[in-house]
């Protein structure tokens, strides 16, 4: 089993929820989280490309977006099945079509949650 890297934005009160949930979820520690919000955190590409959309990377291949997701999903045995119909033809693209259609509410959904102490 590969490893699988998840680049997250820790100063989003929304993100940090959701990467609550996913290591709760990682039981067998098959993803390294990484803040990228920490200034000593290491982006394989620029900082603001990856704060602007989800990012993870699954054997070598860096991923974006919906596939990224899936890559996160894979790695998770309970969530694994919805990763793995992400491979199905066409199923990807529409998990993408619905990403973009979040990424605009995400600043709506991000200012209406509190910070997590």
């Amino acid at each position: 089993m590969n490893r699988v890297t998840v680049w997250y934005d820790g100063a989003c009160p929304l993100c940090i929820r959701e990467i609550g949930l996913m290591r709760k979820l990682d039981r067998r520690d098959a993803i390294n989280f990484t803040d990228i919000a920490a200034p000593t955190a290491s982006c394989p590409i620029d900082r603001q490309l990856m704060l602007a959309r989800f990012h993870a990377s699954e054997d070598g291949q860096l991923l974006s977006g919906a596939a990224a997701f899936a890559a996160m999903w894979r790695a998770i045995p309970v969530l694994r099945p919805i990763g793995l119909l992400a491979r199905v033809p066409g199923v990807l693209a529409i998990l993408e079509a619905l990403y973009i259609q979040f990424l605009k509410v995400r600043p709506h959904i991000q200012k209406r949650l509190k910070p997590i102490d």
